[in-house]
């Protein structure tokens, strides 16, 4: 009878060993599924929120775009009063909307291009023609550009020097 317990416990002490080395494999099996897991959604989380800023991004600079060319009608409507009539006081009135316009279009994010005077560059620049001044500067801003979190969303529409000073 003491061989044949000794059987049993010997194979039943197998089986436990067998059926415990199951479990620890399994187990490793789990926490790796659970470790890729966690990573999956943690990229997921952060690939969502770059799609959020991506799109919060192009959503205001596809608004700014839209609303340049008022700002463009506006500026160039103060370029052109007429020197008798720029103390009037709707004149001065306008001018606070303009700046409120402008106000309204920098509290975005947007940031105009400062041209006037510098060495054309055309990542920031659209050349459109040659004027008398320094040579490889911009001499006359035509349309002023603006960039949204350093992206150009328009360039600056300028004339550049010739060499040719006046």
């Amino acid at each position: 009878m003491d061989e044949k317990n000794l059987d049993v416990n010997e194979s039943t002490e197998e089986e436990i060993n067998l059926a415990l080395e199951q479990a620890l494999v399994r187990c490793k099996e789990l926490e790796d599924a659970h470790a890729r897991a966690i990573a999956d959604y943690r990229n997921l989380e952060r690939r969502t929120e770059e799609g959020r800023l991506e799109l919060r991004r192009l959503t205001t600079a596809s608004v700014i775009i839209n609303l340049l060319p008022i700002y463009d009608d506006l500026t160039r409507a103060f370029e052109a009063i007429d020197p008798d009539i720029q103390k009037h006081d709707w004149v001065s009135g306008i001018s606070l909307i303009h700046e409120k316009f402008r106000g309204v279009i920098t509290s975005t994010g947007a940031i105009e291009i400062d041209a006037l005077n510098q060495p054309f560059n055309p990542k920031f620049h659209e050349a459109i023609g040659y004027a008398e001044g320094k040579e490889g500067s911009v001499v006359q801003v035509m349309q002023s550009g603006w960039i949204i979190d350093d992206n150009v969303i328009r360039p600056s529409m300028v004339m550049v020097g010739n060499g040719n000073n006046e």
